[in-house]
């Protein structure tokens, strides 16, 4: 019977050692930009430039207040999400769109369509996403909204984490 209590207490301690071997210690990298009413007065296309930094966790990610660049220190796979609020200008039709750009160059499979709104039946609205990237240290990541319409970008925010 102590034999059995034995080998079960053994076992127990053999699981708690290989968890805490495998949990990963290492500190999380991660940035959370904002942008508030004002940052953007470009209407229609514009990459979206963030006045503050929220959270800055880590030296993976830079980003420089009131810039609409965020750079990329180190190799690795990102979860990148955000929110970007339009409000259009004027009367006709409301529509933008969003995506992530790399190194100034669109990421296709982050484009974001936002609906087309016919009569102003309502003039803002929110597009969000989360995508997963794999980024290498050097690149420059943006946000942009895009319009041919007379579309202020009031609002954003983008959270970025090293996952990888």
């Amino acid at each position: 019977m102590s034999i059995c209590i034995s080998i079960i207490l053994l076992i127990a301690l053999t699981i708690v050692i290989l968890v805490m071997v495998n949990t990963s210690n290492e500190p999380k990298d991660i940035l959370t930009a904002i942008a508030v009413e004002g940052d953007n007065t470009t209407l229609g296309t514009t990459t979206i430039k963030f006045s503050q930094n929220d959270i800055v966790i880590g030296n993976a990610l830079a980003h420089q207040e009131g810039s609409d660049t965020i750079s990329v220190q180190e190799t690795g796979i990102y979860q990148i999400s955000y929110q970007l609020f339009g409000i259009k200008q004027g009367a006709g039709s409301f529509n933008f769109n969003a995506a992530l750009f790399v190194n100034d160059a669109v990421v296709e499979s982050t484009f974001n369509d936002g609906p087309v709104l016919e009569d102003l039946v309502n003039n803002r609205i929110t597009l969000t996403s989360t995508v997963i990237l794999r980024l290498n240290a050097g690149d420059t990541l943006k946000l942009a909204g895009i319009s041919i319409e007379d579309i202020v970008y009031e609002k954003a925010r983008i959270d970025i984490e090293k996952i990888g």
